[in-house]
């Protein structure tokens, strides 16, 4: 059995922020990732980091607002306020490290405008930036000397007496289980994005940290709450960064019109998300689109400026579309980018099970409500991936390590390891019952979602359920058995896809990225309320949480 203060299930920014933030504080401290760590999903963000620096004339309370206001005013303005006010010092501290962020020309660090945002905060570098932080702090990990355990699988979280004190880990390489011990577990495992298709998110991107706290009693909140990027490749569903419009890219329909003059005259292309996207899907629906897309007009940016600013959606726009950016408009969809829910936490961190910890996509601390703003997701899992790390430090100081029946453990997975090998190999297999699940989603919990087509999918998930419970293996082998890997992904994702479905329909108005056509108004009077799901031995159970106002009121939300 191996054994760690503070066990972090998750490698990306979150992941290793929390980490680095343990270890200065003198826990034993290690991480557990399904993949290398530069390998993570944080890699993929591209536009930026939001942060109000004040000697810029910004101010984190005008940063609050926006995000309060981007978020349908669903987010809980405490947290939001402490995500902003802390913004500054993330940044300054990331830059220390060594992120290279893009300079103006007056040798700054420079800003771009990202939507939903009255000012230019978001720092970057060029459209790679969440790579450029996580090779920096991957270095900071390295100089640690934290343990990583590179492509690890959790199977489990351990709770024993109601606390969470380990979780069961399939080294994939070797197929050996290990139950491993910890006084705080933190899972920084990020979002569910594949549980979509097409999505923005890379393939291991499959709720697994969620499902594994939804599976131990730990509440999920919002999941209905499903961000749909405004610019994302026909096809491939590629993301192009929202920075092509913080650079002053143009949206067009197929008469040529910038259409987004219609739905929002005062932010254009730089409303929220959820506003563009809409707006988008409506153009598309009522004919202006082109093959089921609208255009993003880069070439009045000039090469120059996309060359250095926007290198990355220039290549991505060659390889994937054969189009030159430079010279032609590239096609576009809304596509699934992001999940506002997750497992519900305090500001510390700390889930209801004790000992369990969340930061990052995989948790909802509520800082982005109904919709996330762009640039606001890697400034959520740096500090509060540093919060949670902090916290559980301080508290495993004096806290012994708990006991349990280690064989126990180990023999019920391995139990249910067996029982999944055994099986006939000519049976179906997980891939064909996970493409039918992304598309069913993406049907149905889209841009636009209603009563009818979410109870289609609740009835498909049963569907799926069944057939998931006669998956088989073509590959009987442990050693670095990937069919094995991507069967037990299946599993957490349709654990997330019932979170998703219950709380869509449970919530009977329109809000943010949640947008209801047979309920096409928000309606503060009674859905001014998070909703929880949580798994309990008789099923999953519905519940509501008001949501936390300081300072700003709701009020019409207009761009």
């Amino acid at each position: 059995m191996l054994e760690h203060d503070v066990l972090i299930v998750g490698a990306g920014l979150a992941g290793m922020r929390a980490a680095l933030a343990a270890h200065e504080r003198g826990a034993n401290v290690a991480i557990i990732s399904k993949v290398h760590p530069v390998r993570s999903h944080s890699n993929a963000a591209q536009g930026g980091i939001n942060a109000a620096l004040t000697d810029r004339g910004d101010t984190w309370e005008d940063h609050a607002f926006d995000t309060v206001k981007g978020s349908d005013y669903l987010g809980d303005q405490d947290a939001i306020e402490y995500m902003c006010s802390e913004a500054g010092n993330e940044l300054i501290s990331l830059e220390h490290m060594g992120v290279i962020f893009n300079r103006d020309d007056e040798g700054r660090l420079g800003t771009r405008a990202f939507g939903g945002q009255q000012r230019a905060r978001t720092f970057f570098v060029a459209d790679f930036t969440g790579q450029a932080m996580l090779h920096v702090l991957y270095e900071q990990l390295m100089k640690s000397e934290i343990r990583v355990y590179e492509e690890w699988f959790v199977l489990s979280l351990i709770v024993e007496d109601g606390e969470c004190c380990g979780v069961t880990v399939l080294e994939i390489a070797t197929g050996r289980l290990y139950v491993m011990r910890a006084k705080k577990v933190i899972m920084c495992t990020g979002g569910l994005g594949r549980l979509f298709e097409p999505s923005t998110n890379a393939l291991i991107v499959t709720g697994d940290g969620i499902a594994l706290a939804y599976q131990a009693g730990a509440p999920l909140m919002d999941m209905e709450m499903v961000q749909y990027h405004p610019t994302t490749l026909k096809g491939s569903g590629v993301l192009i960064t929202e920075g092509a419009r913080g650079e002053g890219a143009y949206l067009l329909n197929s008469e040529g019109e910038r259409f987004m003059e219609k739905y929002a005259p005062s932010m254009m292309e730089l409303a929220s998300r959820d506003v563009v996207s809409r707006s988008e899907q409506t153009e598309i629906d009522e004919g202006r689109g082109i093959d089921g897309c609208v255009l993003l007009d880069c070439r009045h940016l000039g090469e120059a400026l996309i060359r250095e600013r926007l290198s990355q959606i220039y290549e991505i726009g060659l390889d994937f579309a054969g189009v030159d950016i430079t010279k032609e408009p590239i096609p576009i969809r809304p596509g699934m980018h992001y999940i506002m829910g997750g497992i519900k936490t305090d500001m510390d961190g700390s889930t209801i099970v004790p000992g369990l910890y969340a930061a990052g996509e995989c948790a909802n601390v509520s800082v982005h409500g109904g919709n996330r703003l762009g640039a606001n997701s890697l400034l959520d899992t740096v500090v509060f991936g540093h919060r949670s790390g902090n916290h559980a430090a301080e508290l495993v100081k004096e806290m012994p390590y708990k006991t349990f029946n280690v064989e126990a453990y180990a023999e019920r997975e391995e139990d249910r390891l067996r029982e999944l090998f055994s099986r006939d190999s000519n049976g179906e297999r997980w891939s064909q019952i996970r493409l039918e699940l992304g598309t069913e989603m993406d049907r149905h919990f889209g841009v636009y979602r209603d009563e009818e087509g979410m109870q289609t999918s609740l009835r498909s998930l049963d569907g799926f359920e069944e057939r998931y419970k006669r998956v088989t293996l073509q590959d009987k082998g442990r050693v670095f058995n990937t069919d094995f890997v991507f069967t037990l992904e299946l599993r957490f994702m349709l654990d997330c896809a019932e979170a998703i479905i219950l709380s869509g329909l449970e919530r009977k108005e329109s809000r943010g990225a949640h947008s209801r056509i047979d309920y096409p108004r928000r309606d503060d009077e009674n859905w001014l309320k998070h909703v929880l799901v949580t798994r309990t031995d008789d099923g999953p159970k519905l519940s509501h949480l008001p949501v936390t106002i300081t300072k700003w009121e709701p009020e019409e939300r207009k761009y």
